[in-house]
């Protein structure tokens, strides 16, 4: 594990060496998690937590790594820890079911006079993760030109990477995935002969059902991965006629188009190029259209508190990306559009935590095969991280997920 480690994942090989914030890191934590409802549990027998046996259970296996990794930066080294195999989950203990707790108490975990020095610890976002469109294409590249095979293993046969919408937890993950497409290509009123812009192909489920409608449709995605399975699958689904597929950027796009739809594409973009990305929008966005985007949000004063600040997430799952909240989306539609504004909404955010659990349960069940891709146990660690820690997250409510109708006044 230590030469995979040192080759593939040299930052978590090395474990840092800050006594001083390790210690610090300790003293923070152990009063915090007084009052949540887990067990941390160490080596020598010590207990952590409010919670009573058969509560959730973090069991630390090395702590001196755990506590230098947590002190030499917090925001990353939780995450970097589990990683590493510094901590997991103790018998019987679902992951997000772990998370939860802590989710709930993101904001309060750290004491009021501690969190007044983040901006003495918060890491600043990287100047080459910006999403220029030379960057835009590298952080792309680095999630979602990984390897279709790893995705096919885990997301349902539309291949659809966002949020599902469920009628009931009993319902079938693609059944929920096309009631989502359906709500989208709803809100933007498409129907046959609607000429759509889709900013974001991913694999293709959205521009498919919209063509299956009878639309005409450009796709545009900057993923050489993606495209060339969505492609594959416009041709499979017998709609490659009604579907133009560009590897562009959205900053290039022209034309006129009487939808726009957008489907989790905006994290990606970049409060810099937020005014950039509506703008385009509204330039393209024939007179009387419709535009539907899917966004995951955040409240407006997390947002606030965030937006300059570099996480665990941003560092090894989506470079670049950003959450929004609704009142920036509102913002700058406001300054940067001829009166586009959102005119409907629709909160997922359940939805996405049930999408997520499945999402796991697939990857869990799959890790054999999905190894033989090249995925390593530290891959495994922390893909299963990211899915749990943003299943806990929307679970609690701590994120949310819209479908916004946009729309120019009458």
């Amino acid at each position: 594990m230590t030469d995979v480690l040192a080759t593939r994942w040299p930052g978590i090989a090395q474990t840092p060496r800050t006594p001083f914030k390790a210690r610090v890191a300790k003293a923070i934590l152990r009063p915090a998690v007084s009052s949540t409802p887990v067990r941390l549990t160490f080596p020598d027998g010590t207990v952590w937590g409010a919670g009573e046996p058969g509560a959730p259970e973090m069991e630390v296996r090395r702590p001196a790594a755990f506590f230098s990794r947590l002190g030499h930066d917090t925001k990353i080294g939780f995450g970097e820890a589990y990683m590493a195999g510094d901590w997991t989950t103790g018998p019987g203990t679902d992951l997000a079911d772990l998370l939860t707790p802590f989710a709930e108490r993101l904001t309060t975990i750290v004491p009021p006079s501690l969190q007044r020095l983040r901006g003495l610890v918060d890491r600043q976002l990287p100047q080459h993760e910006r999403n220029t469109k030379e960057g835009s294409r590298s952080n792309i590249e680095r999630h979602y030109d990984l390897s279709n095979d790893l995705f096919e293993r885990f997301l349902d046969p539309t291949m659809t990477y966002s949020s599902a919408w469920f009628a009931s937890s009993e319902e079938s993950l693609e059944q929920a995935q096309y009631r989502k497409l359906d709500g989208i290509l709803d809100q933007a009123g498409v129907t046959e002969g609607t000429r759509v812009l889709e900013i974001g192909s991913g694999w293709g489920s959205l521009a498919i059902r919209a063509a299956q409608r009878g639309a005409q449709v450009v796709t545009i995605t900057i993923s050489s991965e993606q495209a060339a399975l969505a492609q594959e699958r416009f041709e499979a689904a017998g709609v490659a006629d009604r579907i133009e597929l560009r590897l562009q950027d959205y900053r290039d796009v022209t034309g006129e188009f009487d939808a726009v739809v957008s489907c989790e594409m905006i994290e990606a973009v970049g409060e810099e190029y937020w005014p950039t990305y509506f703008a385009k929008i509204d330039e393209v966005l024939a007179p009387g259209g419709r535009v539907s985007i899917q966004a995951i949000t955040m409240a407006h004063h997390r947002y606030l508190a965030t937006r300059n600040s570099y996480g665990w997430i941003q560092k090894y799952i989506f470079p670049g990306g950003l959450i929004p909240s609704l009142e920036a989306i509102d913002e700058n539609l406001a300054a940067h559009t001829h009166g586009l504004a959102v005119t409907d909404r629709r909160s997922l955010g359940q939805d996405y935590a049930q999408t997520l659990r499945l999402w796991r349960e697939r990857f869990e069940a799959n890790w054999e095969e999905i190894a033989t891709f090249g995925f390593d146990e530290t891959f495994r660690r922390l893909w299963e991280f990211y899915l749990a820690y943003c299943e806990a997250g929307f679970g609690v409510g701590y994120i949310d997920v819209f479908q916004l109708r946009m729309e120019r006044p009458a």
